[in-house]
């Protein structure tokens, strides 16, 4: 079941999706060689119970963290461990926060330092399809539109492997609601938008093949050929004739740049 927001509903959504991108930022000054993913999910535990919220993740499903920390052939849900980053790792943070009684859920993928170009060049890819699929979510369009857009961007024009197995999703008063939102389908299939539904829309791209496998944790998804993965997440609310990016990545991007342990050049 669908459920559609008033305004006053997605006003609070609103905030919620904004404070993720606040607390991935405050992940991202801290970002350099040497630190650990633990350590970082410390970091935005902390500035969620600052900021009057608590971690979405944290306990859903006996997930134990704030945070979903995937480095390098980690896909999503990486377990953050004590395993010190380095030089050329790429960094997925994904974070959702509860507060006014709705879910904001957000990610953004991080390159430290001297990364491979191709690596850089999937990381281009991944955002803007994000984009691509934000552009289609729009009232009368299908959810079939939007994962069309992420597939022909990333798969068909450039090679890469979409993840089949994990997709968006409906967000509002739970973290996952409907309707699924895959990255791979066709063009006028699926469900129908109508304006006031909330989604977050979230490429998940492989730099080889599509196929992923599970570590031992249960959690943590990996690419079955260990190369490199991005993941990028916004919360949209579907409108009349565009979406309205509820979350947002200028205090990320931000961060980024202003982090020198940090490779923006990609953009």
């Amino acid at each position: 079941m669908m459920y559609h927001k008033t305004e006053a509903e997605i006003a609070l959504m609103r905030e919620s999706a904004l404070l993720v991108g606040k607390t991935i930022a405050a992940v991202a000054k801290e970002i350099k060689p040497g630190v650990t993913t633990r350590q970082l999910d410390a970091v935005a535990e902390k500035f969620i119970f600052d900021s009057g919220a608590v971690p979405s993740f944290k306990n859903y499903k006996g997930y134990p963290f704030a945070t979903c920390i995937s480095v390098n052939d980690a896909v999503v849900h990486g377990f953050p461990n004590d395993m010190p980053l380095k030089e050329g790792d790429i960094v997925s943070v994904d974070v959702g926060v509860f507060k006014n009684g709705f879910h904001g859920d957000s990610a953004y993928t991080f390159a430290i330092g001297n990364t491979a170009p191709e690596v850089l060049a999937l990381l281009k890819a991944t955002k803007e399809s994000l984009y691509k699929g934000i552009e289609m979510a729009a009232a009368g369009n299908r959810v079939g539109d939007i994962a069309f857009a992420i597939q022909d961007h990333t798969e068909k024009q450039k090679g890469y492997g979409v993840v089949r197995e994990l997709v968006g999703h409906g967000l509002g008063r739970k973290l996952h609601e409907d309707p699924q939102v895959p990255n791979f389908g066709k063009r006028g299939t699926g469900a129908k938008l109508k304006e006031g539904l909330t989604i977050a829309i979230e490429p998940m791209i492989n730099l080889g093949v599509k196929d992923v496998i599970y570590d031992e944790d249960g959690w943590t998804v990996r690419t079955k050929d260990r190369k490199p993965s991005a993941h990028y997440e916004h919360n949209v609310c579907i409108r009349k004739n565009k979406a309205e990016i509820l979350s947002s990545f200028v205090e990320i991007e931000k961060a980024e740049k202003e982090n020198t342990a940090l490779n923006s050049s990609y953009y």
